[in-house]
């Protein structure tokens, strides 16, 4: 899935949406001393009441929220996995009857909790639902009729949240005209901020892809590696955090991690580039022959295939790896570089990164940044300085 087919399907968690038709909801609620199910509760999400409806569909949008590999994951399931959660879902999608669908998810709910404890109270919901796609782009003006064509998708989607204790109030009582203690003894459940969650399948081309889940972290760049490998049995995967990683090793082994900041400017100029003009809906990838393309564009020298094929090797131990090019830069129209000294903190943006330099002078090191207008300090004027001392008038 890339970003536009999870824009697409997050968008349709609204009420009265006739492109959407959620059946059925399953709410597991679990107690934290014993990590067992201590209520659950199936049934048809429009029996649910409007004001309900809303909180849980925001509740999902939420939980579809976040960048692709910093906070959403597309996870590829391992095969012949033991008691395989691919295997589990894909006969839940199938089903028919909801007791076998209860029955489906609650073996999902006894993988969650195997060997875990969780801090709070939780509650699991599930949903079992299909939404609507045109196979034409329409107008925006365009009105929807009954007899457009359009693709299916069945789903099953799943929100993990914790409770929250109530809260302990002192209240005014107008008619006997007393303080009173107030405490609610039933826990509120959190659903503005899903601690994990995943939607079965993951969608391509318009088609339903089974051998993939998406993946949702209750925090960005915070996966759950246990959750992913035991309840969910995907395959490891990397982030954007660590293709990013990958990426500075390799040009750190092949600049012998000599880099000045007009070169990483480049660097990051190029790349950008790449993202910009590629023409395909998943984000372009660099591999050897890219990277040391982009490194050669950007203005170093001595740079060779072996040189980058090496670096792939001692770095990842994979010749073929490659990065995605989005993980690599840092979000480039916004001040999202950030240079931590002891003196000060600055944020610069990507392009902009060429106007700092960090010069020796005097046997001491100095972090220079070129502009163009006079600098305002604190209302204050700043006198113009040559190699730290004062420009005589």
């Amino acid at each position: 899935m890339n970003k536009k087919d999870i824009a697409q399907i997050r968008k349709q968690f609204k009420k009265e949406n006739a492109s959407l038709n959620i059946f059925s909801i399953f709410n597991v609620y679990i107690t934290k001393e014993s990590s067992e199910i201590y209520h659950h509760q199936s049934q048809p999400f429009e029996m649910l009441d409007p004001e309900q409806q809303e909180l849980f569909l925001n509740n999902f949008k939420k939980m579809l929220g976040g960048n692709l590999d910093e906070k959403l994951f597309e996870l590829k399931f391992k095969r012949n996995a033991e008691n395989s959660s691919q295997l589990i879902l894909h006969q839940g999608l199938l089903s028919s009857e909801v007791e076998d669908w209860k029955e489906r998810m609650l073996q999902m709910v006894a993988k969650m909790l195997a060997d875990r404890q969780y801090e709070m109270d939780i509650v699991i919901t599930f949903i079992k639902g299909e939404y609507f796609k045109p196979t034409k782009r329409r107008g925006a003006d365009a009105e929807e009729s009954s007899n457009d064509a359009v693709y299916s998708h069945p789903f099953i989607l799943c929100s993990i949240n914790t409770t929250q204790d109530p809260k302990k109030e002192l209240l005014f009582d107008y008619v006997e005209k007393e303080f009173k203690y107030n405490f609610v003894l039933d826990p509120v459940i959190n659903l503005n901020s899903p601690i994990a969650g995943f939607l079965f399948p993951c969608f391509t081309d318009n088609a339903a892809d089974v051998n993939h889940i998406l993946y949702s972290a209750g925090k960005a760049h915070e996966p759950d590696y246990t959750f992913i490998e035991e309840v969910l049995n995907a395959e490891e995967m990397m982030t954007a955090q660590d293709d990013k990683a990958v990426f500075e090793e390799i040009i750190k082994h092949v600049t012998s991690d000599q880099l000045n900041t007009s070169t990483l400017s480049n660097v990051y100029e190029e790349i950008h580039r790449m993202i910009v003009d590629t023409e395909e809906e998943e984000p372009p990838k660099l591999d050897t022959k890219d990277v040391e393309r982009v490194l050669t564009m950007s203005g170093l020298e001595d740079i060779s295939t072996e040189k980058v094929e090496l670096a792939f090797k001692d770095v990842i131990d994979d010749q073929n790896y490659e990065i995605k090019a989005s993980s690599v830069v840092p979000k480039y129209n916004s001040k999202s570089i950030k240079i931590n000294t002891k003196v000060a903190n600055i944020s610069i943006s990507p392009q902009d990164l060429r106007y700092v330099k960090q010069v020796n002078l005097s046997g001491k090191r100095y972090l220079m940044i070129e502009v163009e207008e006079d600098t305002v300090v604190e209302g204050f004027t700043m006198i113009p300085e040559a190699f730290a001392e004062k420009v005589e008038e």
